[in-house]
């Protein structure tokens, strides 16, 4: 069939307001409050001035080795958190918030598993590309070989964006035919998905940084650099938390529409 992103889109603004005092405390709970801890307790390094990118590659990767024993149990709790909402939106019994919850537990391994066969994936390929780009020696081919693999990485992302609402609402526990089942799904409709993904993200990201840079500029004017940053990462990651919850409902609304009358959601 053929997608429909406009009703995607009005199927998940109506699934959120028709329920919105539980997926929103949902997302405070799985999404709002994790992301305030690490943006506090963890913040990301600033590269100091006239720092190339190989030194700021390097302290990356310092950075998210030395929080990699918080960032595991926190990419688990959204995990839990993606697959609790993507029940509560799409599950036609009717679930509740327990019991999505508890089912989501269930469905953690496989999703976590789905995801980095994935990273795997393209990972093997995308490195694969890149090595023989560089190994040419032409700075044309490396970028070519780059392009090659952000257009994979997107394109992966797309086909298998489905995985999450096939073991949450099918229950699937096999994170390959998870993967299997997306790629079924979203056969012949990649583009028209990857263009209201983007859509989607855009606006949400534009308004997102306009909202948290005039709040900082007012925080920081009020109370000092300290308050900007304070309130900067408060209303970043209450931002970010909708903006998880309005991604979470489109694909949702997106599974709902590709899988048939057979998963309709528990708002209908």
């Amino acid at each position: 069939m053929k997608f429909d992103s406009n009703q995607a889109w009005k199927e998940a603004s109506a699934a959120i307001a028709a329920n919105r005092e539980v997926v929103f405390v949902l997302a405070g709970v799985f999404f709002l409050l994790p992301g305030l801890a690490m943006a506090l307790l963890f913040p990301a390094p600033q590269p100091a001035a006239g720092t190339d990118s190989k030194e700021a590659a390097a302290t990356l990767a310092s950075y998210y080795t030395s929080i990699l024993p918080y960032l595991i149990p926190l990419v688990l709790f959204q995990a839990a958190g993606t697959l609790a909402l993507l029940t509560l939106l799409t599950d036609r019994s009717r679930p509740t918030v327990r019991e999505a919850i508890g089912s989501a537990a269930r469905g953690v391994v496989p999703y976590v598993l789905a995801q980095i066969l994935l990273g795997v994936g393209v990972g093997l390929i995308g490195g694969t590309v890149l090595a023989i780009g560089g190994a040419t020696g032409l700075a044309a081919l490396t970028a070519a070989g780059l392009a090659v693999v952000v257009v994979l990485v997107i394109y992966a992302a797309i086909k298998t964006s489905l995985a999450g609402p096939a073991i949450a609402v099918e229950g699937e526990r096999n994170p390959v035919a998870a993967l299997k089942r997306s790629w079924l799904l979203t056969k012949g409709n990649s583009l028209r998905i990857a263009g209201f993904y983007l859509l989607v993200g855009v606006a949400l990201l534009v308004v997102i940084t306009l909202v948290v840079a005039a709040f900082g500029i007012v925080a920081s004017l009020v109370g000092g650099a300290h308050a900007g940053e304070i309130a900067g990462a408060v209303v970043s990651s209450a931002l970010n938390a909708v903006m998880a919850l309005y991604f979470v409902a489109i694909v949702a609304a997106t599974h709902r529409q590709l899988a048939g009358p057979a998963t309709q959601g528990v708002f209908d």
